[in-house]
C-alpha cells in the first residue's frame, strides 16, 4: 500500500485536509478469483474485491467467493455487487453469501446490478436457500451506458462486452479533483493560514484585512483526473472496452486463452492474453491485469503472462494470483 505524508510542521490538521481535498481517498483492488470456468487447486473462479475509502463492492461471485473474502482479509461488507453476466462460475458464489450475510444478522440493504435481461436468475439465486434476506436486496438491471451506480464523487458505469450471454463490463470512475492549492503563493498574496485557504481551494474568493480580494484562480491550479477502475468480465476484444477502459488507471481483462487459441477464444466469447494487452494499448490503460485465465495453463500461467507482456509494456501488465492486492494512485502519483 502507498504510504502518505502528514502535514507540514506548524500547519493544522484540519487545514492539510482540506487542501488535501480527497487526495487521500484509497481505491484498492483484491483479486480474489481468477481462474477460468473451471476452479484450480490455486485459483478460485471469478471475483474482485475493490475498495474505494469507506465503500465496498464485488465484480463477480463465482462459487467460493465467500471463503475467499475469508482468507484474504477483505472482510464481507460490500454494498454493491455488479454481476457481468450469469454464467455460473461468474454467480454461484451468491447463494452462500446472501445466506452468511443473514446469519450474521445485516441490516444494510445490497444492490446487485446485474445485464438486462437477467433478473429472474439473480432473483432464483438469491431465493436458492429457501428463506428471505431479512435485510432488503435490490436488484437492478443495467444495459450499456447505464450509470449502475451514482455516487457523490464517482460513477460505475456499464458497458457493452460481448460473450456468449447477456452481458456487461463497469467503469469506476471518479470524479476530476480540485486543482492543486498553491500555498506558497497564496501567503505571498498576504492569505492568513487558516479558513481562506480552504474557501479558497473550495472556489470562493477571499477578501483580506486590508481589502484585497483574492480569487480562487490566483492559487488553485486546473483541474486533475480521478482514477478509472475498469472490469471487463469474460468478453471477446470490443472497441467498447477500448472507449470505456481510455486512459484507465487499471484495466482487468479476460485473457482466458494463450494467442495459439485464438480461434477458440472468438468462438467462446472470451479473449487471449495477447488481445488483452492489444485493448489496453489502443485504451492508453496505464496498468493490464489478465483474469480468466483457463485451467488448461494451471502451473504454467507465467507463459500466458508474458504473451501479454510482449505487446503491453512489460510489466505494466501482470497476471495475479488469488489473494494479491494492488493499490490504484492518482495519475502522475507514481
Amino acid at each position: 500500500m502507498n504510504s502518505l505524508n502528514g502535514p507540514a510542521v506548524g500547519e493544522s490538521t484540519a487545514v492539510s485536509t482540506a487542501l488535501s481535498c480527497g487526495s487521500l481517498m484509497t481505491l484498492s483492488v483484491t483479486f480474489l478469483g481468477t481462474s477460468g470456468a473451471v476452479p484450480t487447486t490455486a485459483r478460485n473462479t471469478s471475483a474482485v474485491f475493490v475498495r474505494r475509502e469507506g465503500d465496498r463492492f464485488l465484480f463477480d461471485c463465482g462459487e467460493g467467493t465467500q471463503r475467499q473474502m475469508m482468507r484474504f482479509g477483505t472482510g464481507f461488507t460490500v454494498s454493491h455487487l455488479f454481476v457481468s453476466h450469469t454464467h455460473g462460475d461468474h454467480v454461484l458464489g451468491i447463494p452462500g453469501l446472501i445466506q452468511s450475510w443473514d446469519f450474521n444478522d445485516r441490516e444494510e440493504p445490497v444492490a446487485i446490478h446485474t445485464p438486462a435481461g437477467t433478473r429472474g436468475t439473480i432473483e432464483n439465486l438469491v431465493a436458492a436457500t429457501g428463506a428471505r434476506p431479512s435485510y432488503p436486496v435490490r436488484i437492478n438491471e443495467v444495459s450499456p451506458g447505464d450509470v449502475a451506480l451514482d455516487a457523490d464523487e464517482y460513477e460505475v458505469r456499464a458497458f457493452r462486452t460481448e460473450h456468449r450471454a447477456k452481458s456487461v463490463g463497469y467503469a469506476l470512475v471518479e470524479d476530476d479533483r480540485k486543482g492543486r492549492f498553491d500555498r506558497e503563493r497564496a501567503e505571498e498574496l498576504g492569505v492568513p493560514v487558516g479558513p481562506k485557504f480552504s474557501a479558497l481551494h473550495r472556489g470562493e474568493p477571499v477578501e483580506l484585512d486590508d481589502g484585497t480580494v483574492v480569487e480562487p484562480d490566483q492559487v488553485v491550479g486546473d483541474q486533475r483526473p480521478g482514477r478509472r477502475f475498469v472490469y471487463t468480465g469474460d468478453t471477446r476484444p470490443t472497441g467498447a472496452t477500448v472507449e470505456a477502459a481510455a486512459d484507465a488507471d487499471l484495466l482487468v481483462h479476460d485473457a482466458t486463452f494463450a494467442d495459439d487459441r485464438r480461434e477458440r477464444a472468438a468462438s467462446t466469447g472470451h479473449s487471449t492474453a495477447t488481445q488483452a494487452a492489444e485493448i489496453a494499448n489502443r485504451a492508453g490503460a496505464k496498468r493490464l491485469a489478465f483474469v480468466h485465465v483457463s485451467s488448461r495453463y494451471a502451473g504454467h500461467e507465467g507463459d500466458l503472462e508474458a504473451e501479454g507482456r510482449e505487446v503491453f509494456d512489460g510489466e505494466r501488465a501482470f497476471l495475479p494470483d488469488d489473494g494479491d492486492g494492488v493499490d490504484v494512485p492518482y495519475p502522475g502519483s507514481e
